[in-house]
Protein backbone atom coordinates (compact mmCIF):
# COMPACT_ATOMS: atom_id res chain seq x y z
CA UNK A 1 0.00 0.00 0.00
CA UNK A 2 3.03 2.48 0.97
CA UNK A 3 4.70 1.76 -2.68
CA UNK A 4 1.38 2.51 -4.23
CA UNK A 5 0.86 5.80 -2.49
CA UNK A 6 4.29 6.76 -3.32
CA UNK A 7 4.08 5.94 -6.71
CA UNK A 8 0.63 7.79 -7.07
CA UNK A 9 2.79 11.00 -5.22
CA UNK A 10 5.65 10.69 -7.52
CA UNK A 11 3.34 10.43 -10.60
CA UNK A 12 1.61 13.57 -9.20
CA UNK A 13 4.69 15.86 -9.13
CA UNK A 14 6.03 14.25 -12.53
CA UNK A 15 2.85 15.51 -14.18
CA UNK A 16 2.97 18.77 -12.60
CA UNK A 17 6.43 19.09 -13.18
CA UNK A 18 5.80 18.47 -16.86
CA UNK A 19 2.78 21.19 -17.12
CA UNK A 20 5.07 23.86 -16.02
CA UNK A 21 8.29 22.89 -17.75
CA UNK A 22 6.61 21.31 -21.30
CA UNK A 23 3.40 23.59 -22.46
CA UNK A 24 2.79 21.94 -25.58
CA UNK A 25 0.35 19.33 -27.41
CA UNK A 26 2.47 15.73 -26.36
CA UNK A 27 2.02 17.30 -22.13
CA UNK A 28 -1.93 15.91 -23.14
CA UNK A 29 -1.04 12.52 -24.82
CA UNK A 30 1.43 11.60 -22.00
CA UNK A 31 0.01 12.59 -19.29
CA UNK A 32 -3.35 10.08 -20.79
CA UNK A 33 -0.71 7.36 -21.84
CA UNK A 34 0.92 7.73 -18.10
CA UNK A 35 -2.61 7.85 -16.34
CA UNK A 36 -3.58 4.82 -18.61
CA UNK A 37 -1.08 2.65 -17.69
CA UNK A 38 -1.58 3.45 -14.17
CA UNK A 39 -4.66 2.24 -14.40
CA UNK A 40 -3.95 -0.92 -16.47
CA UNK A 41 -1.61 -2.53 -13.71
CA UNK A 42 2.16 -1.87 -12.23
CA UNK A 43 3.45 0.98 -13.63
CA UNK A 44 6.82 0.63 -15.60
CA UNK A 45 10.33 1.45 -14.30
CA UNK A 46 10.28 4.59 -16.82
CA UNK A 47 7.00 5.67 -15.69
CA UNK A 48 7.59 5.64 -12.04
CA UNK A 49 11.00 7.57 -12.24
CA UNK A 50 10.44 11.47 -11.44
CA UNK A 51 10.20 13.70 -14.13
CA UNK A 52 14.33 14.41 -14.41
CA UNK A 53 14.25 12.63 -17.78
CA UNK A 54 11.31 14.00 -19.12
CA UNK A 55 12.76 17.94 -18.81
CA UNK A 56 12.85 20.66 -21.57
CA UNK A 57 16.20 21.53 -22.52
CA UNK A 58 16.46 25.29 -21.12
CA UNK A 59 16.79 26.68 -24.76
CA UNK A 60 13.96 25.34 -25.08
CA UNK A 61 11.98 27.64 -22.68
CA UNK A 62 14.31 30.77 -22.81
CA UNK A 63 12.22 33.92 -23.95
CA UNK A 64 13.90 36.34 -26.45
CA UNK A 65 14.33 39.41 -25.17
CA UNK A 66 12.33 42.33 -25.73
CA UNK A 67 12.79 45.17 -27.91
CA UNK A 68 14.18 48.28 -25.81
CA UNK A 69 11.56 50.89 -25.71
CA UNK A 70 13.62 54.79 -26.41
CA UNK A 71 13.18 56.87 -23.53
CA UNK A 72 12.18 60.82 -23.86
CA UNK A 73 16.04 61.16 -23.40
CA UNK A 74 17.17 59.64 -26.14
CA UNK A 75 15.23 62.35 -28.63
CA UNK A 76 15.06 65.24 -26.62
CA UNK A 77 16.57 67.91 -24.08
CA UNK A 78 15.40 70.05 -21.81
CA UNK A 79 16.62 73.42 -20.34
CA UNK A 80 15.73 72.48 -17.39
CA UNK A 81 13.77 70.02 -15.68
CA UNK A 82 12.42 72.69 -12.82
CA UNK A 83 11.86 76.09 -12.76
CA UNK A 84 11.56 78.03 -9.67
CA UNK A 85 8.84 81.05 -9.59
CA UNK A 86 10.02 81.92 -5.96
CA UNK A 87 7.70 84.60 -4.15
CA UNK A 88 4.75 85.65 -6.30
CA UNK A 89 1.84 87.68 -4.98
CA UNK A 90 -1.41 85.78 -4.56
CA UNK A 91 -3.60 86.15 -7.89
CA UNK A 92 -1.39 86.48 -10.31
CA UNK A 93 -0.33 84.34 -12.73
CA UNK A 94 3.49 83.52 -13.93
CA UNK A 95 3.92 82.03 -16.83
CA UNK A 96 7.64 80.36 -18.02
CA UNK A 97 8.67 78.43 -21.21
CA UNK A 98 10.48 74.88 -21.35
CA UNK A 99 12.86 74.87 -24.23
CA UNK A 100 12.49 71.47 -25.80
CA UNK A 101 15.28 70.26 -28.20
CA UNK A 102 15.04 67.31 -30.83
CA UNK A 103 18.55 65.54 -30.33
CA UNK A 104 17.02 63.11 -33.05
CA UNK A 105 17.46 63.00 -36.65
CA UNK A 106 13.60 62.51 -37.26
CA UNK A 107 10.73 64.94 -36.54
CA UNK A 108 9.60 64.95 -32.92
CA UNK A 109 5.86 64.70 -32.47
CA UNK A 110 4.42 66.10 -28.75
CA UNK A 111 1.28 64.26 -28.50
CA UNK A 112 0.04 65.38 -25.28
CA UNK A 113 1.26 67.69 -22.64
CA UNK A 114 -0.98 67.71 -19.22
CA UNK A 115 -0.47 69.47 -15.15
CA UNK A 116 -1.03 67.51 -12.41
CA UNK A 117 -3.70 69.94 -11.54
CA UNK A 118 -5.98 72.30 -12.70
CA UNK A 119 -4.13 75.53 -11.58
CA UNK A 120 -0.78 74.87 -13.95
CA UNK A 121 -1.93 75.43 -17.68
CA UNK A 122 0.69 74.08 -20.41
CA UNK A 123 -0.06 75.11 -24.06
CA UNK A 124 0.29 72.22 -26.72
CA UNK A 125 3.07 72.18 -29.05
CA UNK A 126 0.84 71.93 -32.34
CA UNK A 127 4.08 71.65 -34.83
CA UNK A 128 6.66 69.01 -34.76
CA UNK A 129 10.21 70.03 -33.56
CA UNK A 130 12.25 69.21 -36.92
CA UNK A 131 15.77 67.53 -36.06
CA UNK A 132 18.14 70.17 -33.89
CA UNK A 133 15.31 72.37 -33.91
CA UNK A 134 14.06 74.00 -30.14
CA UNK A 135 10.69 74.38 -29.54
CA UNK A 136 9.01 76.34 -26.45
CA UNK A 137 6.50 74.80 -24.00
CA UNK A 138 4.61 77.80 -22.36
CA UNK A 139 3.03 76.94 -18.36
CA UNK A 140 1.08 79.34 -16.47
CA UNK A 141 0.20 78.41 -13.15
CA UNK A 142 -2.74 80.72 -11.29
CA UNK A 143 -1.42 81.48 -8.31
CA UNK A 144 -4.37 81.17 -6.90
CA UNK A 145 -4.12 79.05 -3.78
CA UNK A 146 -1.68 80.62 -1.12
CA UNK A 147 1.40 78.43 0.33
CA UNK A 148 4.73 76.48 -1.69
CA UNK A 149 3.63 74.63 -4.55
CA UNK A 150 4.91 72.19 -6.90
CA UNK A 151 3.38 71.29 -10.16
CA UNK A 152 4.67 68.17 -12.42
CA UNK A 153 3.92 69.05 -16.43
CA UNK A 154 3.84 66.18 -18.40
CA UNK A 155 5.29 66.07 -22.22
CA UNK A 156 3.97 62.58 -23.85
CA UNK A 157 5.95 61.96 -27.43
CA UNK A 158 4.36 60.43 -30.02
CA UNK A 159 6.16 56.31 -30.62
CA UNK A 160 7.36 56.94 -26.82
CA UNK A 161 5.04 55.58 -23.89
CA UNK A 162 7.18 56.89 -21.14
CA UNK A 163 6.49 60.46 -20.55
CA UNK A 164 9.06 63.47 -20.03
CA UNK A 165 8.13 65.50 -16.89
CA UNK A 166 9.08 69.28 -15.97
CA UNK A 167 7.82 71.07 -12.60
CA UNK A 168 7.36 74.28 -11.27
CA UNK A 169 7.75 75.54 -7.68
CA UNK A 170 7.44 78.40 -5.85
CA UNK A 171 5.42 79.97 -3.37
CA UNK A 172 2.58 82.19 -3.40
CA UNK A 173 2.16 85.23 -0.64
CA UNK A 174 -0.87 85.96 0.73
CA UNK A 175 -1.99 89.89 -0.20
CA UNK A 176 -1.04 92.15 2.77
CA UNK A 177 -3.48 93.09 5.32
CA UNK A 178 -3.89 96.71 5.02
CA UNK A 179 -2.57 98.89 8.05
CA UNK A 180 -4.98 100.62 10.50
CA UNK A 181 -3.96 104.43 11.50
CA UNK A 182 -4.83 104.35 15.03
Amino acid sequence: MKKLVLLATAFTFSVALMAQTEPSKNTASKVTRNTASKTAGTPTKAEAKPAEAQTVPAAATTAQPATAQPSPDDVMKVNTLKHDFGKIPQGKPVTYSFEIKNTSDKPLVVENTYASCGCTTPEKIVEPIAPGATAKLKVQYSAAGVGAFTKDVHIKLAGITQEKVVQITGEVLAPEAPQSNN
